[in-house]
């Protein structure tokens, strides 16, 4: 095209010289000349443009459909095994959400979620093309989870990939008190793309897998078998499709196709990459305790071990803590000293009427979990004296030890106190240092009633 329009220029400028030695020997009025001149190249015009085979009038595009015009979409050449082809652009519905993924608010929305990825795509996009998997199935998340590692759904689904509990069995994902691995970015992500592609190789599209993936391959392998198609779109036209299934794959195929250009849409893809490794221990250990002793991001450590739901490490020896590649020496000499605890407990010392159950609730902690660090401890017949060991979690602070109140009836009670709005039996429990079920029974309640902003209530003098 550049070429044509050079020598369609030097055609018209040799015109022009020729018609200037012309007029200037005859003496043809200047108006006449340049009517004359415009006549010629008006003409001379419509000729390239014929010979190169373009229309003279351009038709306009019809404001009817979404964007993007067909013309855009020719100049996208995806990749050889890409998801984005022109059957899936042609598709109104995939029209119609690269509209809304193309609008400034879509634009900023993608690149939150893609920046809340960052840390897992890199990952995520090696294993997709170790595989040689479509790699806009990479950007499954986007659809999925936004890239919120610890997203739950309505249903129950968890994690970047929005794994269901039933479905995680063959995949050895655990969900434990202490792991949901659902959350695990590099279990979930094998476990996903294993998923996608057993429901390739049932179904043999992946348009068909993508569907599968969002409303299970018994429901899309039913539909495919009762109609005699396996063809996504075919399906989605023959209304063969559950709502959400039918929007699942054009807003899949919409997102890719923005993000696989970002130039031209300004999507930032270019995040550093942090490198990581999977290290064993020796010991259980504290995401917020090693952070702040060896010095490296606490939210980077917990975002690489999003499976731990309290941050503490499993008393697992297979178990690997993910970290920085960068530091693993500094975080290896932390691990390995004796000296440092990284791990907080509470030590309390049981009490008559004490119960796991009781410790539980005033601690925040599963009774499996107390179980789990006091082997041999009879929960039937907790002795007045001994000791039961607590794993502290999160950034709660410390309770009081009960039996360092010496409170154990409810005549002891004798000072009043005012409920604030949220306060719960527990909260006071934390607060004075002791058995909730005492508290509500001093004021002849249940400890499951529900405590009214206002009420004044009989509480213990600690002095």
């Amino acid at each position: 095209m550049g070429m044509g329009r050079h020598l369609l220029r030097r055609k018209i400028l040799n015109i022009f010289n020729a018609f200037k030695k012309l007029t200037a020997k005859v003496k043809i009025q200047p108006a006449f000349n340049l009517i004359l001149f415009l006549f010629c190249a008006l003409n001379l015009t419509w000729a390239q443009t014929e010979e190169e085979g373009r229309p003279m009038r351009v038709k306009r595009p019809d404001s009817s459909l979404p964007l993007p015009s067909n013309r855009s979409m020719q100049v996208f050449t995806p990749a050889a095994n890409s998801l984005i082809t022109d059957a899936a652009l042609e598709q109104p519905l995939t029209r119609r959400y690269i509209e809304q993924y193309s609008s400034p608010h879509g634009i900023a929305t993608l690149n939150a979620v893609l920046n809340r990825g960052s840390l897992y795509l890199p990952f995520i996009k090696e294993e997709t093309a170790r595989r040689n998997l479509p790699p806009e199935l990479a950007y499954l998340p986007v659809i999925e989870s936004g890239f919120h590692i610890t997203a739950r759904s309505k249903s129950g689904a968890v994690g970047l990939w929005q794994f269901m509990l039933n479905s995680i069995s063959p995949y050895n994902i655990r969900v434990t008190d202490f792991l949901d691995e659902r959350r695990d970015f590099e279990k979930s992500t094998i476990a996903a793309l294993l998923k996608l592609e057993e429901n390739y190789r049932t179904l043999g599209s992946w348009e068909l897998a993508l569907a599968a993936y969002n409303s299970g391959l018994g429901a899309i392998n039913n539909t495919v078998k009762k109609t005699g198609r396996n063809d996504y779109w075919e399906l989605v036209r023959r209304g063969e499709l559950k709502q959400e299934t039918l929007h699942f794959v054009p807003k899949f195929i919409a997102a890719n196709y923005i993000i696989s250009q970002p130039r031209k849409y300004g999507i930032n893809v270019w995040h550093e990459k942090i490198d990581w490794a999977a290290i064993p221990l020796n010991r259980q250990v504290s995401i917020d305790i090693l952070a702040g002793e060896t010095g490296v991001s606490k939210e980077l450590l917990r975002g690489l071990n999003a499976e731990l739901l309290h941050g503490i490490s499993p008393a697992d020896p297979n178990y690997r803590l993910k970290v920085p590649a960068a530091q693993i020496e500094k975080i290896s000499s932390v691990l390995e000293s004796d000296e440092l605890k990284l791990i907080r407990y509470h030590y309390h010392i049981v009490r008559n009427g004490d119960t796991l159950w009781s410790m539980s609730r005033n601690y925040g902690i599963d009774v499996n979990i107390i179980e789990q660090h006091n082997p041999g401890l009879s929960k039937r017949y907790l002795k007045i004296g001994e000791t039961v060991i607590i794993p502290a979690f999160g950034d709660a602070p410390l309770p009081q030890n009960t039996a360092q109140t010496q409170i154990t009836a409810p005549s002891n009670f004798t000072d009043s106190y005012v409920v604030q709005k949220g306060e719960t039996f527990w909260s006071l429990g934390r607060k004075y240092g002791i058995d909730p079920q005492l508290i509500a029974e001093a004021n002849g309640l249940k400890i499951t009633d529900i405590l009214r902003e206002g009420r004044t209530i009989r509480v213990p003098i600690i002095e």
